[in-house]
């Protein structure tokens, strides 16, 4: 009975041992204590600065009606009457220069890229119809050439070399004017073009939308029509060239105002070159002149379809030559012409 007590016993500390960790031996080194990982510190809190961003009420624009987006375009293009207005006194002493220029048998040269360039050939393609003008006269330049016309090539805008480089085959002189248009008025095409007509003695016009811009700088005189931000942002081909395309207009049609390309508020000096304006033309030499449209016709037959020498001819009852020699006295101003009979 005591042995089988003892083996009991025995087993029972055997069991306990089994239960327990193994005894190290004394020689082990200790087991090094895992470092605490360090908690990340806290942020420190930062103060944003304030933005201002010009808001137009578009944020939305993508939920719009098409009577909400239509609205909303129509007031903001009523910005660009104020913006320009704020600039006329500019705008006019623009037009001086352009027409003293012209007078004295010089150029306008309208230059820019992408929209602001399209804007200045378009403005340079209508004067020949409109008012007779030479189309060498009254041209543009446009980054990427003609073929940017039809195909954008914005890419051009970004080199001042290659500006410079197409104002140097036009030869810029002393007699011309050169306009450089451009939103931003940082473009560098422009820039460096409107810096190489400056240095050969053209004078240079900046159109720009923003003040102290560095096309502004380059130029002897700045037209700066504040806008403001665009409907869509940064797509300065909305009020940016509304108002582009509204100061070429006054630009290119007072000069020749005041240059004697009009008579009152008549173009005499279009090109009958089509049926709407042969009608215009015919209509035109009835009214000043007073006339029925058989003599018109004949009075313009006789004066090679010219409408400021046909009404010479019968305002002032003198022969071609004459009237052909008045109106060539009178630099082709038709009211000079008519004062001198």
């Amino acid at each position: 009975m005591a042995i089988q007590a003892k083996r009991a016993k025995g087993k029972s500390v055997e069991s306990e041992g089994t239960k327990t960790a193994k005894a190290k031996p004394a020689n082990a080194k200790p087991a090094k204590a895992k470092a605490a990982k360090p908690k990340p510190a806290k942020p420190k809190p930062v103060k944003a600065k304030a933005v201002k961003v010009k808001r137009t009420g578009a944020a939305e624009l993508d939920q719009m009606s098409a009577l909400e987006i239509a609205s909303l375009m129509n007031r903001e293009d009523a910005r660009v009457l104020r913006a320009v207005q704020q600039v006329l006194p500019e705008i006019a002493r623009a037009i001086d220069v352009v027409a003293g220029r012209l007078e004295r048998g010089g150029r306008l040269i309208y230059v820019g890229s992408g929209t602001s360039g399209r804007i200045g050939a378009l403005e340079a393609a209508e004067c020949p119809p409109t008012f007779g003008t030479d189309p060498e006269t009254i041209q543009a330049m446009l980054a990427g050439g003609e073929a940017a016309l039809a195909r954008s090539s914005e890419g051009c805008e970004d080199s001042a070399d290659l500006g410079i480089e197409d104002m140097a085959k036009r030869r810029p002189g002393k007699k011309d004017v050169v306009v450089g248009i451009s939103a931003s008025g940082r473009t560098a095409y422009t820039v460096g073009a409107l810096r190489a007509a400056r240095t050969q003695g053209a004078a240079t016009i900046a159109l720009v939308s923003c003040k102290g811009s560095e096309l502004a700088r380059a130029c002897a005189l700045a037209i700066e029509a504040e806008v403001g931000a665009e409907v869509l942002a940064g797509s300065t081909r909305l009020k940016a060239g509304t108002a582009q395309k509204m100061i070429c207009n006054m630009l290119t049609t007072g000069a020749m105002a005041r240059l004697g390309y009009v008579y009152g508020d008549q173009m005499v000096h279009l090109q009958m070159s089509n049926a709407k304006l042969f009608k215009r033309g015919v209509a035109m030499v009835q009214r000043i002149a007073g006339v029925e449209r058989e003599a018109a016709m004949t009075a313009l037959e006789w004066a090679g379809w010219h409408v400021p020498l046909a009404l010479l001819l019968l305002c002032s009852k003198v022969s071609r030559n004459e009237a052909a020699q008045r109106l060539k006295r009178a630099g082709g101003n038709l009211r000079r012409a008519l004062d001198d009979a």
